[in-house]
C-alpha cells in the first residue's frame, strides 16, 4: 500500500487495481461537491421569495410547510441522497488517512438525518406560511418532533466532521486546508448555538452556519476529486 499526494489530498492507492475505481469515486465526489450549492441555492431562492417568510424569524425547515412546501421537502430528500453518495467517495478517497474512518461516517449520518428532515416536517408557525398567527405553538406535533430531533444530529454530525477534517489536513501537513476545516465547524457551532439560545435572528446565524459547513464540504470533495483521473 502506497499513498500519492500531488499538492491535494492524500489518496491511498495499491498499484494499478485502484485506477478502475476512479471514475466511479468520480462520480461520487461530484455528489458531494453539488449537495451543498443545491441545498443554498433553492433554500435561500425561497427564503426571499415566498410570501410571509423572514430568514430572521423563521428556520430554512419552516420551508417545507405550505402549498409551496414539497419543494424544499424535495430539496432536503435530494441533498441528503447526494451527500450520503459524497461520503462514500470521501471514504474510498480517505481510507488509511488520519481522520479517514470517521469523517465519511459522519458526512453519511449528515447525509440520512438531512433526508430525515426532509421526511419530517416542521409545524407551521410565526406568521409563517402567510396566514399562520405569529408566535409559537403551543404542542409540537411529532413530526415537528422528529424534525428537530433529525436536525440536531445532522448538524452535530457536520460540526465533528469539520473537525475532523481539521485534522486531516493537518496530518496532511495542509495548514490552510485545516484552519478552513475547523473555522468552518466553528460558524456552525457558533450559529447553532445561538439559535439554540433563542438568540436574535437565531435563524440566520444557522442558516450561516449550516450553509459554510456544507459549503466546505463541497470545497473538500472538490479538492479531492481533482487528485482522481
Amino acid at each position: 500500500m502506497t499513498a500519492i499526494q500531488p499538492g491535494n489530498a492524500t489518496v491511498p492507492v495499491d498499484g494499478p487495481a485502484a485506477t478502475p475505481a476512479a471514475p466511479a469515486t468520480r462520480v461520487l465526489l461530484a455528489c458531494s461537491v453539488a449537495a451543498a450549492p443545491l441545498f443554498a441555492v433553492v433554500s435561500l431562492a425561497q427564503a426571499f421569495t415566498r410570501e410571509g417568510f423572514d430568514l430572521t424569524r423563521h428556520p430554512l425547515s419552516m420551508l417545507a410547510t405550505g402549498g409551496l412546501g414539497w419543494i424544499q421537502i424535495a430539496n432536503f430528500l435530494l441533498s441528503g441522497a447526494l451527500t450520503v453518495a459524497g461520503a462514500a467517495g470521501l471514504r474510498r478517497v480517505m481510507r488509511g488517512t488520519p481522520g479517514g474512518t470517521w469523517a465519511p461516517r459522519l458526512i453519511l449520518v449528515n447525509g440520512l438525518m438531512t433526508a430525515a428532515a426532509g421526511v419530517f416536517v416542521m409545524d407551521p408557525g410565526d406568521g409563517f406560511p402567510a396566514g399562520t398567527p405569529l408566535g409559537q405553538t403551543g404542542t409540537l406535533s411529532w413530526h415537528a418532533f422528529m424534525h428537530l430531533v433529525a436536525g440536531s444530529i445532522a448538524f452535530t454530525a457536520l460540526i465533528a466532521a469539520c473537525f475532523v477534517l481539521g485534522r486531516h489536513f493537518s496530518r496532511a501537513g495542509r495548514p490552510g486546508f485545516a484552519a478552513a476545516s475547523r473555522f468552518s465547524g466553528l460558524v456552525f457551532a457558533l450559529g447553532d448555538g445561538w439559535a439554540m439560545s433563542g438568540g436574535r435572528a437565531g435563524s440566520l446565524t444557522l442558516a450561516v452556519g449550516a450553509i459554510t459547513a456544507m459549503v466546505w464540504i463541497a470545497v473538500v470533495a472538490a479538492d479531492m476529486r481533482a487528485v482522481l483521473r
